[in-house]
């Protein structure tokens, strides 16, 4: 089935209202909409409100990354004000797209310290919607994964631009006290726990277990007219507090988190590469840190020997470069793992052998337990491991001074 909205490869964006030369020659106007976007926009808010999934995922996957690639590569997409009228100026389609407003500019920018703040807000906004409000739509997997995936990693990245204190602004300093709650570690747990409590996505899988319910056969999507977001966003989010406790160094927490998805088996989870990826990346970092080695091999063997046999069908894909980055940190995670824990057995002959080409020779120094070995062990940890926070805010009457948080010591 051809996608009509996916637009061509053609160089037609300059007659389309002159979008691309605009950024080139007069610099960003955010209330400038070009022809393509109102196209984009009026479509994907009519596939929305029809909940025309297939069609949303094409447009989501396939036209928002062409024209982003084409036209918006260094500048932001219009503003949510600009394309609100072409969308009767609804509501919550505005939450939605600024969503995947600030995604592009995280992803292609540097977000300014406002920009961080006001998509806070808009998260917050979108998750009330979802939380309190009547949801009656069914949007991709890939989006609601989305959106759980850079929730967290704009918490992340929030709480290490706020540590590097020496070089901020005046201005900086009393954006930072003025919105002294934005990004607030709290506030980031109470929404994920939030989604996961009012979708009841715990007793869902419960009920699954002894045949009451579909959640997992359908993966997650609701054929009977209902919706699938606050379900499916709840599920994300169980993988959301596994990911923001491993980064604040609480790993039994992390893993009770994800206890209800049973790993062992295909799940929602699963349905999403970057879900997949991401999730047992995790639940293997937890485990190495809590000394269940055997665990974690068995589960990095799993992904890494998933990712060997199916990357080449990811290449496409906006998500291609985590991918390969995710796999080459799982693979010295394994490393560590198994010169700590010397089960080669429990790894699979294709994994073993990219594992030797890349590692072997360390592997066989960090065995040896001396000075090398131990430097060895740092390299590889602190090549691997999440990049960790400190939650908490600066004292700003005490000496400005950096406190991004040390990394622990696999050796410890």
């Amino acid at each position: 089935m051809v996608n009509s909205y996916d637009y061509d490869d053609g160089d037609g964006y300059e007659d389309m209202g002159g979008g691309h030369r605009l950024h080139q020659d007069l610099g960003y106007d955010p209330n400038f909409v070009p022809d393509s976007v109102k196209t984009f926009v009026v479509h994907l808010y009519r596939h929305i409100r029809e909940k025309n999934v297939y069609e949303i995922h094409q447009m989501y996957e396939g036209s928002f990354q062409k024209l982003s690639d084409r036209m918006f590569k260094d500048s932001p997409w219009p503003s949510v004000d600009a394309v609100a009228p072409y969308v009767d100026n609804d509501h919550v389609f505005c939450l939605l797209y600024q969503e995947m407003w600030f995604r592009h500019l995280y992803a292609r920018l540097t977000p300014t310290p406002k920009q961080r703040i006001d998509s806070w807000d808009n998260y917050c906004s979108l998750f009330q919607v979802v939380l309190h409000g009547v949801v009656n739509m069914q949007l991709p997997n890939q989006w609601l994964w989305d959106m759980i995936d850079e929730f967290v990693y704009q918490f992340q990245s929030f709480c290490q631009y706020r540590a590097k204190m020496k070089s901020k602004t005046e201005q900086e300093i009393a954006l930072l006290r003025q919105y002294d709650q934005a990004w607030n570690v709290f506030g980031v747990l109470n929404y994920l726990q939030a989604l996961v409590e009012k979708s009841m996505i715990i007793q869902i899988l419960e009920q699954e277990k002894e045949g009451l319910e579909q959640f997992t056969a359908t993966d997650g999507y609701d054929y009977s007219g209902g919706s699938n977001v606050l379900k499916v966003l709840g599920y994300f989010s169980m993988v959301g507090l596994l990911r923001v406790h491993c980064l604040l160094g609480d790993y039994h927490t992390g893993l009770k988190c994800l206890l209800p998805i049973d790993i062992s088996q295909s799940g929602v989870y699963t349905s999403v590469i970057g879900s997949h990826i991401i999730t047992i990346y995790h639940y293997g970092f937890a485990n190495l840190m809590l000394r269940r080695y055997v665990e974690a091999i068995r589960d990095f063997n799993k992904i890494l020997l998933y990712i060997y046999k199916t990357k080449q069908y990811h290449q496409k894909s906006p998500q291609y470069e985590q991918i390969l980055k995710k796999n080459e940190q799982m693979y010295a995670l394994l490393a560590i793992c198994l010169s700590l824990c010397p089960q080669v057995k429990l790894v699979e002959e294709n994994v073993n052998n990219q594992l030797r080409e890349k590692y072997g020779e360390k592997m066989l120094r960090m065995q040896r337990y001396d000075d090398e070995a131990y430097a060895l062990y740092d390299e590889l940890f602190s090549y691997a491991c999440p990049k960790f926070i400190t939650p908490s805010a600066p004292i700003f009457e005490e000496p400005l001074v950096n406190y991004n948080q040390v990394l622990p010591s696999i050796l410890a």
